[in-house]
């Protein structure tokens, strides 16, 4: 009996909303090996159904990309995903966070989930320091006194970063970014981290590692969030933490909200002891508690610190990236999971 050659059929990769910064060059480069598609959809709700007709009229699809941006299209559950099941193998993110993600769910359906690694991590470690400064110089207030014509009135001296401890919760890419840039401002760097840098990367990021989170925040003058959201880290810092912190001290998050227990962050605000907070991200966003918002001991943005021309494209690339290595190597570059199952 003869065997039929089957045709070969390009693995089908379709974005969730047009990729704006990944490159017109780069996309016709990877079109050569793979059918492209975007899904141009504005929110959830399009994407419930419009996903599914695409695929009842397109065909399935092996790949689905999570371009950056992606808060309009929040949950990532099962009911919009689903459709992709059985075909798809890999669903890659252009963000570095997952929360919003049922890996486990992804995993029990053989999908592959990859994260970006690199494209936010400047660009957060940029917001990380702007909030650091704005929290050690008491821009708020000030911008506020400039605003409403009070000028310098009253006059209260702000703090120099200069000999400050910055104590850093999470030692990744972001991290290490911000030890950098702390450097510069003659601050030394301390950190706590569920593993131990190397003695050669400490020395690289002139950090001190401390071997408990209590350790770290009773030693820091500032300490600035970038671990990643987990049912390890939900309400992370807390009373305790806060308690031993130095009188007048300063905290940064660009993490996630929920690493924070915001309640207890109010209260040690309004005794005094964390003079003041930078925060770009929080529990509930985007409804931010009003006392954030009126507090002049509290410099906020808007879940901003990765958005930046140059991390999108980076965040964008690494999609395609993660997706082209799966199907060339049977491996993608960044997985957040890992499927032992065809």
């Amino acid at each position: 009996m003869s065997l039929e050659k089957r045709p070969f059929r390009k693995p089908r990769v379709v974005a969730l909303g047009i990729p704006k910064f990944v490159g017109d060059d780069y996309l016709a480069e990877f079109k050569k090996d793979f059918d492209y598609a975007a899904l141009d959809v504005k929110n959830h709700q399009e994407a419930l159904e419009q996903l599914p007709a695409m695929i009842a009229t397109h065909g399935p699809i092996d790949a689905f990309i999570i371009r950056m941006g992606r808060g309009p299209y929040h949950p990532f559950n099962e009911a919009l995903l689903a459709p992709l099941t059985p075909q798809c193998r890999i669903i890659a993110s252009a963000s570095a966070g997952y929360d919003d993600f049922d890996v486990a769910w992804l995993t029990r359906n053989n999908i592959w989930f990859c994260n970006s690694v690199d494209a936010v991590a400047e660009a957060t470690a940029d917001m990380a320091f702007f909030l650091t400064l704005a929290v050690i110089r008491d821009t708020s207030h000030a911008e506020r006194c400039a605003r409403s014509g009070a000028w310098k009135d009253p006059v209260v001296p702000s703090k120099d970063p200069s000999g400050m401890t910055l104590g850093i919760v999470g030692m990744g890419s972001i991290g290490k970014h911000l030890a950098r840039r702390a450097a510069v401002f003659n601050m030394r760097t301390k950190y706590y981290n569920r593993r131990k840098l190397s003695a050669e990367e400490e020395t690289k990021y002139s950090a001190t590692y401390c071997a408990s989170l209590h350790e770290l925040f009773s030693q820091s003058d500032v300490v600035s969030i970038n671990c990643p959201l987990n049912a390890e880290t939900t309400n992370l810092i807390s009373c305790k933490e806060f308690e031993v912190m130095k009188d007048g001290s300063f905290i940064v998050n660009t993490s996630r909200g929920p690493v924070i227990d915001e309640p207890a962050l109010i209260n040690a605000l309004e005794s005094g002891k964390i003079a003041r907070a930078g925060l770009d991200v929080f529990w509930n966003e985007p409804n931010i508690n009003d006392y954030f918002k009126t507090s002049d001991k509290v410099t906020i943005q808007p879940h901003v610190g990765g958005l930046t021309d140059v991390a999108f494209q980076k965040g964008e690339r690494e999609c395609f990236e993660n997706i082209k290595a799966l199907f060339k190597t049977g491996w993608p570059i960044a997985p957040v999971n890992e499927i032992t199952t065809v």
